[in-house]
């Protein structure tokens, strides 16, 4: 199963580092039941890029998170594709979470099939929705606007042997 592990550019350096993206258990977002049932008309393509989406906005709340407790991190969200065994995945049934998935153990780099990032062009907007994006969960239509914005931006595809360029 393609999973899309949402990350940031110090977690995907320690990945990198470590030769596995964790710690485990690790929350990601995968085409799920509940995702296929939400999201009827799709093929297998949408429901890919609307897991891939779930994932970024979960890197942007990791991004958020990491500058509350004063991490410096780049304003750029990541996410980390990989193949992950169907068995290894455990997919909630609610419809809430419709697309998010825990899996257990640490994902080996070698199961990797790309990385997805932000653009520099992209970091304006970032900086926006890091500042905005836990007022836009607690209701807030203006800050909701600024994590639009970043949102409207694609994330870059990037083979694995591409990670220390992005890195360095």
């Amino acid at each position: 199963m393609r999973v899309y592990l949402p990350c940031t550019l110090p977690g995907l350096a320690r990945a990198a580092a470590t030769g596995e993206v964790g710690p485990a258990p690790l929350t990601g977002y995968a085409v799920t039941p509940a995702l296929v049932e939400w999201y009827v008309s799709g093929d297998t393509e949408e429901l890919e890029y609307v897991a891939l989406t779930d994932a970024a906005r979960a890197s942007l709340r990791m991004l958020a998170a990491d500058r509350a407790d004063g991490v410096e991190v780049p304003a750029r969200r990541v996410v980390v594709a990989a193949e992950v065994p169907d068995a290894a995945v455990t997919a909630g049934v609610d419809l809430e979470d419709r697309s998010r998935v825990r899996v257990p153990l640490p994902v080996p780099l070698t199961a990797v099939a790309a990385v997805h990032i932000d653009d520099a062009q992209a970091v304006p907007d970032i900086e926006s929705a890091v500042a905005a994006v836990f007022a836009a969960d607690g209701g807030d239509d203006d800050a909701r606007f600024e994590v639009d914005g970043a949102e409207a931006h694609e994330l870059m595809w990037y083979a694995t042997q591409e990670i220390p360029d992005l890195l360095g």
